[in-house]
């Protein structure tokens, strides 16, 4: 019996990604298409390869949730460190469906006719394995490795234990080398190229390089070159740049602002449209009072260099200076990130002061932010950049400080282009790694001692605050083997105490924080009653956890996720991860 392919979904994701012509969607009946009569022209392995697409994440400013980045009004278990074994694959993200959706597309493309099409979209599937496989490993280690789909009688292959985590890793690079090799060299915002798997080659080799070096294995150093050799290639190509218009009091923020993803730094984006109704909802998640409260942390906020480069951690006292001062001649990063005196709104005049009513900490987020035409819950339309120029040169300048092989000139070409765009002082290799940066240090405990100390925590700070609400972070922490960061106090902004604040420095009251009875009530004030309202803890910094006790990070287990409890008991040679 022929194996039908369903195809409904696919036509839907042509909307998300790209459109097609009339021609390029004429096809037989949904429920007559066989491996007979499909995969006979180019515009059959488009259509199916569209179905891949859907193993991207559609709201990228929610992956930095349950981390030291973005703090909720709950915290995420992931915080409160009581993960639990989950019972189904779908819970534990255990799921193989899309795997089985490439290697069936990789076992039949062979049918068309047109070689260039062949190439093209064999390439798009093995950059799509390396994906699902790359996504698969940071989250569980060692995964069976299939080439093949698995027929549902094959009780071999269905019980096979688990391959190492180098033999898959080893093959996600030899995916994506086959990818760069047979993929269209174009330039497509919202599908996927020989760019784009450029670009996840250096994510993924910088990923599994570090982890192996901060995890005690082997091999680290393939990887950390694989990682800054493929971030070179694109580099030296001069395909993309990092976006400029000249302007860097609001280059960063439009840059994330823009409905359409900007193709001079976007190389794989995620298109939203209203008239199809594809949205999300950064604008209600970041300024509605019932829905999250997003807020940066303290220690983050501490992290932006002053704009003359210097250090704010450096000041005395630094966590008792009051709002307006604290982030006066900052990189100018931190005003485009989070609400500071001056805000407007896009299309809007009036200055508008964070808001202690939606954000747990005090620092209202407002990256992704639109026009308040788009506040409405799923309404929102910013396209969201899943892989970007800017990412890669932080992957190259980390890969090669880690081997220690990191220059100024690599710095240059690198990191310090993403702190032009905003008017900073560029890094320098030799400053950095004579006086590392204490605060950094205690942040990042497992950064060795030693010549290259500095540079690497450096390249640390650039890019929690760079690639902030994209969601790296917890990847990040789990491949420096920084959990402990995740258990360290996270605290929000400093009040000497009940009173009155002025948020806009502009003479006007915007926040009354008191105890007791509030009195007669202003317009345009918000009041915080502390101990219900707004905690306060003894250095007067926001608490915004007060109830919540000591956390754990299990250094010995929670670095991997558990395998689920059914799947152990289907299949006999499955083991799972230490310490669960």
């Amino acid at each position: 019996m022929q194996r039908k392919i369903y195809l409904a979904i696919l036509g839907m994701f042509v909307l998300l990604f790209a459109g097609c012509s009339e021609d390029e969607l004429d096809m037989s009946p949904l429920s007559e298409v066989t491996t007979d009569n499909f995969f006979q022209k180019a515009s059959d392995l488009q259509l199916y390869t569209n179905s891949f697409y859907l193993m991207i994440p559609e709201r990228i400013y929610r992956e930095d949730d349950g981390t030291d980045n973005v703090i909720l009004n709950s915290a995420d278990e992931r915080l409160r460190g009581d993960r639990v074994i989950p019972t189904d694959a779908a819970t534990a993200d255990w799921t193989w469906d899309d795997l089985r959706k490439i290697n069936y597309f990789l076992q039949n493309y062979q049918r068309c006719q047109d070689e260039a099409a062949k190439r093209h979209y064999s390439g798009v599937a093995r950059f799509f394995r390396a994906y699902f496989y790359f996504d698969k490993v940071k989250r569980f280690g060692d995964v069976p490795w299939y080439s093949e789909p698995v027929e549902p009688t094959d009780e071999e292959a269905l019980n096979k234990t688990r391959d190492s985590r180098q033999l898959v890793m080893d093959s996600v690079l030899a995916d994506l080398d086959y990818a760069i090799e047979n993929m269209n060299a174009s330039t497509e915002v919202y599908r996927a190229t020989k760019w784009t798997a450029m670009a996840l080659k250096s994510r993924a080799g910088l990923y599994e390089g570090t982890f192996r070096k901060y995890h005690g294995l082997e091999g680290s150093e393939k990887f950390l070159n694989a990682s800054w050799e493929a971030a070179e290639a694109l580099m030296e190509s001069g395909t993309y740049t990092v976006y400029s218009s000249g302007n860097p009091e609001e280059d960063y923020r439009n840059f994330f602002s823009s409905h359409d993803a900007i193709g001079d730094e976007v190389i794989l984006g995620r298109q939203f449209v209203t008239e199809h109704g594809i949205d999300h909802n950064v604008n209600y998640f970041t300024i509605t009072s019932s829905y999250g409260m997003p807020g940066m942390p303290k220690d983050l906020v501490n992290s932006y260099l002053m704009q003359d480069g210097s250090r704010f951690t450096d000041q005395p006292d630094f966590n008792q200076i009051e709002f307006v001062e604290e982030v006066q001649n900052r990189d100018p990063r931190l005003s485009q990130t989070i609400r500071t005196p001056g805000y407007t709104r896009l299309g809007e005049t009036f200055v508008l002061p964070p808001d202690l009513g939606a954000t747990v900490t005090g620092y209202q987020l407002t990256k992704f932010v639109t026009e308040p035409a788009f506040d409405s819950n799923d309404e929102s339309i910013t396209d969201m950049p899943i892989f970007r120029y800017g990412e890669v040169l932080l992957n190259y300048a980390e890969a090669r400080a880690e081997l220690g092989i990191l220059t100024q000139d690599d710095l240059e070409r690198s990191v310090n282009l993403l702190r032009a765009r905003v008017g900073m002082p560029g890094m320098n290799l030799q400053a950095a790694n004579n006086n590392p940066d204490p605060y950094l240090q205690a942040q990042y405990v497992n950064v060795e001692a030693g010549p290259n100390q500095g540079i690497i925590l450096e390249i640390r700070r650039e890019r929690r605050i760079e690639l902030f609400m994209e969601g790296y972070r917890w990847d990040d922490l789990m491949r420096w083997k920084e959990g402990q960061k995740l258990v360290q106090d996270i605290r929000g902004m400093y009040f000497p105490g009940a009173g009155e604040y002025d948020l806009e420095d502009d003479g006007d009251i915007d926040v009354i924080i008191f105890s007791g009875e509030a009195g007669d009530k202003q317009d345009g004030v918000l009041y915080l009653k502390l101990g219900e309202d707004i905690a306060l803890d003894a250095n007067g910094l926001i608490n915004p956890y007060p109830s919540l006790g000591e956390r754990d990070f299990d250094e010995n287990k929670d670095y991997l996720y558990p395998l689920p409890r059914t799947e152990i008991l289907l299949n006999p040679n499955l083991e799972q991860n230490p310490g669960w």
